[in-house]
């Protein structure tokens, strides 16, 4: 599905991608491990077209991504990729369910058929009577939900996760990679998942560990 080739990329001086190659399938869920200051963060907003990287190439699909300009790689961050992040970034001053359409707004869905999808999800999710809630109402556990629900309103083909887990206590934390599974079980969605977590790790169906800029195993 996703195919990086020879990724490279520098801040200033500190080379922090050396050449990384790394393939995702359709369906599986990957772990990417390493120590902080690998790289494991970079490497991931360049696979979800969040950063661009210095040299090497991006395929999704088979199509090349680097050749596509700012706004196109925009519709396909939205069209194709999921977000889940350690701190939510959920808008405070927005309900659960308001905050879980957005990205299908921003894609210019139609409000209707974007709100019964959001309550599916929320529903699925099992915070359908949460709805309502803004962030500042809900525990850390829910607001990681409502994150995930939101990555998954325009159905996109892979979710990207950076450290989901991080920011949670070990009962939600296990809830959640629960959840993945079930999603990908279930829904047939694809994660690529940076993490600390041993055993959400160690749970994937595969594991590729970054250390000083480059994939050392997989």
């Amino acid at each position: 599905m996703l195919s990086a080739r020879s990724i490279h990329k520098r801040y200033g001086h500190l080379e922090v991608l050396k050449g990384v190659d790394l393939e995702i399938g359709k369906g599986e869920i990957l772990s990417i491990v390493g120590p902080s200051g690998a790289g494991k963060s970079t490497l991931l907003h360049i696979l979800g077209t969040l950063d661009e990287p210095d040299n090497g190439s991006l395929l999704l699909n088979g199509q090349e991504l680097s050749r596509k300009t700012k706004a196109q790689l925009s519709d396909v961050r939205n069209k194709h990729f999921g977000f889940i992040f350690q701190f939510h970034n959920l808008l405070p001053e927005f309900t659960a369910i308001e905050n879980v359409c957005m990205p299908a707004f921003i894609a210019g869905k139609d409000q209707k058929n974007t709100k019964i999808r959001a309550e599916e999800l929320l529903g699925i999710l099992g915070l359908i009577d949460r709805k309502n809630h803004k962030p500042s109402a809900l525990s850390g556990g829910e607001q990681q939900r409502v994150a995930v629900a939101r990555a998954l309103i325009n159905e996109p083909q892979l979710i990207l996760a950076d450290e989901p887990s991080g920011n949670l206590d070990s009962k939600n934390a296990a809830e959640l990679h629960e959840l993945f599974f079930k999603l990908r079980d279930e829904l047939g969605y694809t994660f690529a998942i940076v993490t600390h977590n041993t055993e959400l790790a160690d749970m994937s169906d595969r594991k590729v560990t970054l250390i000083d800029g480059l994939i050392s195993s997989f």
